[in-house]
């Protein structure tokens, strides 16, 4: 009697796992980004004419980078990526680009798995991703790929581990430098082992750009767009502190909007109107924000970056933006997300005195921009940024409390605050 019971439950287990398949694989799944990040794209080399800042001019204790060093090239190596999701759901799709790879990238085999800590995973968890039913998949250079559906059933807010096996000489050219969290290499073949082997670490992500969840149909996401700020440049690692991902526990707390996920796509260095350190917020709009699954919003903060490098001493007149230039670009990104029915809560830019690119001009564009930003009526909501960050005794300036140290970031109280500023219920309409 014992044995047909087993066997039943083996029929069983099989059978669900089967529907589960069958049912992750139909068109009429609603799958939604519950993750991603954006690679820089624009591959160009910082111009001459952009020189260090004066030493009297930085902090007495500037705050360390939070960039580690990443390797240029891996070979015969795993790397295992953590990634956090926002909403959760009963499967997985995972998104790889080699937008920036002038040569194929060989992905000699991919898994996914729940995160257990120090870059250790949940065995019982662990899955082989597919690419049209095989291990492996070439990454054609500036394409993307999307994987098959994985049987893997994740919670919101749920680390995840994902490892990468490169089997030949593939340069790390596809990246995000800012991550914030551990990614670990090792040698070989490592994508089941339960845990690194290896003190060989980083804090980038390598061409995986994206993550989506079959969710309920009433299940949307919202793109944090914007700069370092967005990226959370200054906020403590592993911990997800930046104010998208503060915002996405806002959202779970709430059982209004637990349907909502966020995905950060913020590029530390990044302009509105013109490419360098990541290709333009115009150009990049497209592939960051209306080819992600499942979007319904866009929070867009952008602008700090084309008014600061107008005042760099040896920028060129071509180089130099003006708050009108600022402001036309940006009302072109909002006509462009409600041309695909995304609505776009508008966030104004935090202050920057004590940066050494302050100065009357680019404070003077600051503030026209951020006026317009609140009261243009461009937007379907306003955030407002500026509000809970300045200093009350010296507007143009962040508070002490939440001032990194490099007085343009906020740490991880001005994240906090920001990430609070966000009125949710607008999320409901």
């Amino acid at each position: 009697m014992k044995g047909i019971i087993t066997v039943l439950l083996f029929c069983l287990l099989t059978l669900t796992q089967g529907t589960l398949a069958q049912g992750l694989q139909a068109q009429d799944v609603h799958w939604v980004a519950t993750w991603g990040t954006s690679p820089l794209l624009a591959v160009e080399s910082l111009p001459v004419w952009i020189q260090p800042p004066p030493a009297d001019s930085l902090p007495a204790e500037p705050p360390p980078s939070p960039i580690p060093p990443f390797p240029a090239e891996l070979n015969d190596q795993t790397v295992r990526m953590v990634v956090r999701t926002s909403i959760g759901g009963d499967g997985l799709r995972l998104q790889f680009s080699n937008a920036q790879g002038l040569d194929p990238v060989i992905l000699g085999a991919v898994h996914i798995a729940s995160h257990s800590g120090n870059g250790a995973i949940e065995p019982a968890s662990d899955r082989a991703v597919t690419f049209s039913g095989k291990p492996s998949v070439t990454l054609r250079p500036g394409a993307l790929v999307i994987s098959d559906p994985v049987e893997l059933k994740t919670a919101a807010l749920e680390e995840l581990a994902v490892s990468v096996y490169l089997p030949l000489p593939t340069a790390t050219d596809t990246r995000h430098e800012l991550g914030l969290n551990t990614t670990y290499i090792v040698p070989g073949n490592a994508v089941v082992d339960p845990g690194p082997t290896s003190n060989n670490s980083n804090r980038s992500y390598f061409w995986l750009t994206g993550i989506e969840t079959a969710a309920p149909t009433n299940s949307a996401t919202i793109v944090a767009f914007g700069d370092s700020i967005t990226d959370g440049y200054a906020t403590t690692a592993d911990s997800h502190r930046a104010w998208p991902a503060l915002l996405a526990n806002r959202l779970q707390d709430n059982p209004a909007t637990a349907d909502l996920g966020v995905i950060n796509m913020g590029i530390s260095g990044n302009r509105v109107l013109r490419n360098n350190i990541g290709t333009s917020a115009l150009a990049r709009f497209d592939r960051d924000v209306l080819a992600r699954s499942g979007v319904a919003w866009v929070i867009l903060m952008e602008g700090i970056n084309d008014i600061t490098w107008s005042a760099l001493p040896g920028a060129p007149v071509s180089e130099h933006a003006s708050a009108d230039a600022v402001i036309e670009g940006l009302s072109q990104l909002v006509d462009r997300a409600h041309a695909h029915g995304i609505k776009v809560m508008g966030a104004t830019m935090t202050p920057m005195e004590g940066l050494w690119l302050f100065n009357k001009e680019t404070e003077a564009m600051r503030l026209a921009v951020n006026e317009w930003i609140r009261t243009s009526g461009k937007y379907d909501a306003v955030v407002d940024f500026d509000a809970v960050t300045r200093d009350p005794q010296r507007p143009s300036q962040l508070r002490p409390a939440q001032d990194s140290g490099d007085h343009i970031h906020p740490n991880d109280a001005g994240n906090a605050a920001m990430a609070d500023a966000i009125d949710i219920t607008e999320f409901l309409r």
